[in-house]
């Protein structure tokens, strides 16, 4: 295997104590969960956003309404805070640098420009001999006379800036490519031989200063129009299947040289082959349910490992399903107004435990938070989260 994007540290900064300041690049509602964990952990935390309304501002202790890379905002983070981590990968990567050069960053700047652009992505895992879908680099329009028969159908993925089946294109032929690259204004692209899934899976690690990884067991995800709808777990698949996937998630994170929480989504193709999706270089929505399903949350381990301390637990204690609450739950009429669902209606099954992200206006496909249901068994989980779904008018899992 190839060696990892940069060399361990030899020796770790001394921890940051609780009472100290964190910053956070994003104000998104995995940047609120992060604040609350934080928090409870004795940490104040300084959330750097554009928006003034902002579901991570409305709980740090304090909110900077700046862009990213706005140099006071900037030098008011270096100057506070004694280490700071990023809830989202498309954080300007100059900004982490900016930071790093005086305290604890997590994870790195290096580790985030890979992550967020497909391509580097791409290459950077399938170079470690890590599973990927067949798949080539289309960079301008003269790539397309290289476009092999056996990677159609396929999908375009642009390079940058996709998220939640944005920014994709499925594909049949050379044309269809060929409008696909025009429709993304030429900019660079993946196109992805298109898999015949059985499952999608995700594996959340985490790896510290020392090179300790940690990570929580396997979530079978459900996806609706690109966006994650459901997780279950523990996933329903062979034993040796999950081992396998926390092997290669494992040691994804090794190969990086990463600090910090990973998420690693898999495809399981035909023939139970595992296949690396794609990474994200922070928390993530299929990990949501390890606050109430784990020993240690997903943002509590994001919180240990900035702040330098020892990594806790990632045991599952109680199976769980997460469901994802979508703006559309708003809109029980096609065209009709904006309405608050009954949340006694979900808060009536003593086994969910609801999380809402303060998010005012409520849009289609947006995520305004989520359920996750308990259970002494998956099944029972499973029955709760079909009667919740039905009581909040959601759509029956295909």
């Amino acid at each position: 295997m190839s060696t990892p994007l940069t060399r361990p540290l030899a020796e770790p900064a001394p921890a940051i104590a609780p009472g100290a300041w964190l910053g956070l690049l994003g104000g998104g509602q995995l940047g609120r969960m992060f604040c609350m964990a934080a928090q409870s952990l004795g940490y104040r935390v300084v959330v750097l956003d554009p928006s003034q309304e902002s579901p991570a501002g409305s709980v740090a202790d304090r909110h900077l309404i700046a862009d990213y890379l706005d140099p006071d905002a900037l030098a008011t983070l270096r100057d506070l805070c004694q280490g700071a981590t990023t809830e989202f990968e498309n954080v300007p990567s100059a900004a982490l640098e900016f930071l790093g050069r005086t305290m604890r960053v997590t994870p790195s700047a290096a580790s985030v420009a890979i992550a967020q652009d497909r391509i580097s992505e791409k290459t950077f895992v399938a170079g470690h001999q890590f599973p990927v879908a067949p798949f080539m680099v289309l960079r301008t329009r003269a790539d397309l006379k290289r476009v092999p028969q056996k990677l159609l159908p396929g999908i375009v993925k642009s390079a940058r800036l996709g998220y939640d089946g944005k920014g994709q294109v499925r594909v049949g032929t050379r044309d269809d490519v060929a409008q696909a690259l025009d429709a993304m204004d030429g900019k660079p692209c993946v196109l992805e031989r298109l898999v015949d899934l059985q499952a999608e899976l995700s594996v959340i690690v985490a790896r510290d200063d020392h090179a300790n990884l940690s990570a929580w067991p396997v979530a079978e995800n459900l996806h609706r129009s690109g966006i994650l709808d459901t997780s279950i777990v523990p996933a329903r698949v062979d034993a040796a299947l999950a081992d396998e996937a926390r092997r290669i998630a494992t040691a994804l994170a090794a190969a990086l040289d990463y600090r910090g929480v990973l998420c690693v989504e898999f495809f399981v193709a035909s023939g139970g082959e595992l296949l690396v999706n794609e990474i994200a270089p922070r928390p993530h929505n299929s990990g949501h349910y390890t606050i109430d399903a784990c020993v240690t949350s997903q943002f509590e381990q994001q919180a240990r490992v900035l702040a330098g301390m020892p990594m806790g637990d990632t045991q599952q204690h109680t199976p769980a399903v997460m469901l994802n609450l979508l703006g559309d739950i708003w809109f029980p009429a096609p065209q009709g107004p904006a309405r608050e669902p009954d949340w006694s209606r979900v808060l009536a099954h003593p086994r969910a435990k609801l999380h809402l992200y303060d998010k005012r206006e409520p849009r289609r496909g947006r995520k305004m938070g989520h359920v996750t249901c308990l259970g002494a068994t998956l099944d029972d989980a499973l029955a709760t989260a079909v009667a919740i779904r039905r009581e909040l008018g959601m759509r029956a899992w295909p």
